[in-house]
């Protein structure tokens, strides 16, 4: 690729970034015909009631953060790190950054693509783990307004050999810490903590529970840990549907009630945000100190780690060359139309929300 311009999209959920944007931030998200699966009348009417519900909570919980989200900030960073990565590797890149649900939208950052003119384009979702709510919805989008260069998409890296060490080399001094303190009692416990997921919309299909379990696992293995030291569980529920389980919230009582030192790791987040900040570092805080949890410890996102990083870079460089086979990690289930395997497309074409894996 050497003397090729190219742009790499850096895909993530957004957030508020100041307190007036909360409202129009939720709207944005419930109106996403991937998170509401129910007819656009509906949806939209639907939405604006659940946004409005929600804003006064929502204010609260990024109120403990200074009125806003970081995860612009924290992604432009990983796209400067990935740049630097690239030109290491021999490859000029320029990194965006597409927001789903708040500031650049996919339009804005279409846009700007266009404007660098470039030669090829990587569509690189800040997503593990694949989901139709994260890594389909997003690429729905960009679909709508994308430049026409030639196009490459990296859909997942669940338990690709980089990402499973970057986040045992983020989790491995904090579970440590915690051993230290667990000495002479129980054995602290890993709690694996990824974003939920309806119930329904796992049971459509969306191979999501599966590489959140497949993510799990190789962390697991990777820092030797047994099974009984480890636990994978979701957070961030919301409404009455029923979520896949079982819950941080749930697995941290019965660390308390084992008399176990829990470390947190947020698997499917790769970066610092509410989830993380406020409802693992504050509140599930809150939640283990009431439960008798005695020691509370959590990993942080892989951020700029620079395992995650060059692993980021190798992805892209692999893309660009065409050299990405059929993914791996589906056990037996094929990706949604070969999402992870990177393939060169000048139309891209998405699964259908909901599709069978």
């Amino acid at each position: 690729m050497s003397g090729s311009k190219v742009a790499v999209v850096l895909f993530n959920l957004g957030g508020p970034d100041r307190p007036e944007a909360v409202l129009p931030f939720l709207r944005n998200l419930f109106r996403d015909p991937a998170i509401l699966r129910v007819p656009t009348p509906v949806r939209v009417l639907l939405a604006e009631w659940i946004a409005r519900r929600r804003a006064p909570v929502a204010q609260e919980i990024y109120g403990k953060i200074g009125g806003r989200s970081p995860i612009r900030e924290e992604t432009e960073a990983q796209g400067r790190a990935l740049e630097v990565a690239l030109a290491a590797k021999g490859v000029s890149a320029r990194a965006f950054v597409a927001m789903r649900y708040w500031h650049p939208r996919a339009t804005e950052t279409a846009a700007a693509v266009r404007a660098f003119a470039p030669d090829r384009i990587v569509l690189l979702p800040l997503y593990p783990q694949f989901s139709t709510t994260t890594t389909a919805s997003s690429l729905a989008e960009w679909q709508s307004a994308a430049p026409s260069a030639r196009t490459s998409v990296v859909g997942c890296y669940s338990a690709e050999t980089w990402f499973v060490r970057a986040y045992a080399d983020v989790i491995r001094p904090v579970l440590e810490q915690a051993r230290q303190h667990g000495q002479g009692t129980n054995a602290p416990r890993v709690l694996f903590s990824a974003h939920g997921l309806p119930k329904r919309i796992a049971d459509s299909g969306d191979p999501y529970p599966l590489h959140t379990l497949q993510t799990a696992q190789a962390v697991a293995a990777e820092l030797g840990l047994v099974a009984a030291q480890w636990r994978l569980c979701y957070q961030s529920r919301v409404g009455r549907l029923a979520w896949i389980g079982p819950s941080t919230e749930d697995e941290i009582r019965q660390a308390g009630a084992d008399r176990a030192p829990v470390v947190v790791a947020p698997i499917s987040f790769v970066s610092e945000h509410s989830e993380t900040l406020v409802e693992l570092d504050i509140e599930l805080r809150e939640t283990a100190h009431k439960a008798g949890v005695p020691m509370y410890l959590r990993a942080p996102a892989v951020g700029v780690q620079p395992g995650f990083i060059e692993g980021l870079a190798t992805m892209v460089q692999r893309s660009l060359s065409g050299a990405l086979g059929a993914c791996p990690l589906h056990a037996g289930r094929r990706c949604p139309r070969g999402l992870c395997v990177a393939a060169n497309v000048r139309g891209l074409q998405l699964p259908a929300m909901g599709a069978k894996a």
